[in-house]
């Protein structure tokens, strides 16, 4: 050996977030003079920075390396000791490179998140959420869950499981079943807060609260519509029984015409004008061009529009841009589902539902409970929820979409796409024409790769916040790793509710 080491200290802690520094000693015991580069080994070795990176030393003289430990607050840097190497490399002798190891503990920090799906439920026996617990900590998290009124005792709590053990990094799902103790039979619904709560050893309860919509057994409409029907009921037996109907006798007419007889008939009195008659209603011809055939002289006849009826889309509906937008982003494999049977341009035909369907599984069950696009909007149909998911899953393997306001990018119209399905449940004009101008850039990218960059305005970032309040999230304004993954479970608002469609050019055509 030509190299001889020490680290100072051999073993230190660092709390993640923050840094610490180690000092490594090396003399040259050759005789020649020799350059030395360092590099970091070992699980640590992202966390670990060498400086200076190398360094010239002459035959018996030493040389300091300082090794610094920067580890993130993330669960990445996992709680406990992790041993770590520093490879030493002679450049004159580089068979005698060596390895000089150390031993690093990185603390504890407990960071723990707590979200309600979807915090508001609705029902008039029972309403079902569910609790999404995010282990953000670099240590094992081990809680109980429970449940509790804010301001009395209304609910009944259902909790499973009660008790969750999370590795860092990951989250667990708890499905809860709320049952009020009393049932409301007349009136309006009645809301009622509640909280679920995560228990842990020496923690304050991390709360989350949410709000139960108990619908009563007769709302007022059925109320007033079954008192009329009674008042109408009442009224009509009244009027069959008090009513006395006219009695004619045979006698009567034959004495008035014997009567008659016996006096000289009065002469008739003329009209001074000739009454006419009125004419019969005529009848409207049919939409089929029906009549008297009298020719002209009538309205054009008008062209019914057909129904925009609510969402999904599915093989009933025409050919039209969404569809189309749904099979180029198939076609390259959305979700590990190709669409490569023959199918129509645009239309929601037997190939693209396929494709669609294998879409929807595939997302339901890499994500569990949380996606639920086939039993949303049905098997292979596209509604609000698959189309957000399609549009989302251009972002698979981002954590975060970065948007400045004073810089162009091409994710612009792919947020503004995603998050205009996600939050709209009434799509009208003004939301058709920028979901179209989008669906079309989106197409554009998928199939040639033109990318239409874009300054991300107020209102894309309005819209942003706008999606994380739907679910009770922090209104940042940033589309964190929180508000992407709920765009790719498909979660979109009054998710039960499938969407309605006001606008007049609806569905726009594919594209030439």
């Amino acid at each position: 050996m030509t190299t001889w080491t020490s680290l100072e200290p051999a073993s230190t802690t660092v709390d993640p977030g923050s840094s610490t520094t180690v000092r490594l000693r090396l003399r040259n015991t050759g005789d020649v003079v020799d350059e030395y580069r360092f590099e970091a080994v070992g699980d640590v070795a992202p966390y670990v920075t060498v400086e200076p990176p190398s360094i010239r030393l002459f035959p018996g003289t030493t040389g300091i390396v300082e090794l610094t430990f920067a580890p993130p607050r993330t669960p990445d840097a996992t709680a406990g000791p992790h041993p770590y190497g520093v490879r030493i490399l002679p450049t004159e002798h580089p068979e005698a490179t060596t390895v000089t190891e150390g031993n690093v503990t990185f603390t504890t920090f407990m960071e723990v998140r707590a979200e309600l799906v979807p915090h508001t439920v609705k029902g008039r026996f029972r309403g079902r959420p569910k609790l999404a617990v995010d282990n953000l900590g670099n240590t094992v998290l081990t809680a109980s869950i429970g449940g509790g009124d804010k301001a009395s005792d209304d609910l009944s709590y259902e909790i499973v499981p009660a008790n969750v053990q999370i590795q860092p990094g990951r989250a667990a799902f708890v499905d809860a079943t709320l049952k009020p103790r009393q049932i409301t039979w007349v009136g309006s619904k009645q809301e009622r807060p509640y909280e679920l709560a995560v228990r842990r050893s020496g923690f304050e309860p991390l709360k989350a609260n949410g709000t139960y919509v108990q619908r009563s057994m007769l709302p007022l409409w059925m109320m007033t519509t079954l008192s009329l029907l009674l008042a109408l009921t009442i009224t009509g037996l009244v009027l069959w029984f008090t009513y006395k109907a006219p009695v004619r006798t045979l006698a009567q007419p034959k004495m008035e015409q014997a009567a008659a007889t016996a006096l000289p008939e009065e002469p008739p009195e003329q009209p001074t004008e000739k009454p006419t008659q009125d004419p019969e209603p005529s009848e409207e011809p049919d939409a089929s061009g029906g009549g008297d055939g009298g020719g002209g002289g009538g309205e054009p006849e008008k062209e019914e529009e057909p129904e925009r009826g609510p969402l999904p889309l599915t093989s009933e509906d025409k050919p039209n841009l969404f569809v189309e937008f749904a099979q180029v982003r198939l076609v390259v494999g959305a979700g590990g589902c190709k669409l490569t049977e023959p199918h129509t341009k645009g239309k929601l035909d037997a190939a693209t539902a396929k494709a669609l369907k294998c879409f929807q599984q595939s997302n339901d069950a890499k994500y569990g409970a949380f996606s639920k696009l086939a039993e949303t909007d049905g098997p292979g149909n596209l509604g609000r929820s698959t189309m957000t998911a399609l549009i989302a899953s251009h972002f698979a393997d981002a954590k975060t979409v970065p948007l400045k306001t004073d810089e162009a990018s091409p994710e612009v119209p792919w947020v503004r796409n995603m998050l205009l399905w996600g939050t709209q449940f009434q799509i009208d004009d003004g939301d058709l024409e920028l979901t179209t101008n989008a669906t079309k850039a989106n197409i554009e990218y998928l199939r040639e790769q033109i990318q239409r960059k874009e300054k991300p305005s107020k209102g894309l970032i309005l819209r942003i916040k706008e999606y994380q309040n739907i679910f009770a999230s922090d209104r940042t304004g940033v589309l964190d790793e929180s508000t992407l993954n709920k765009a790719k479970l498909g979660w979109v608002k009054d998710q039960d509710e499938p969407g309605t469609v006001v606008a007049k050019d609806w569905l726009p055509a594919p594209t030439e």
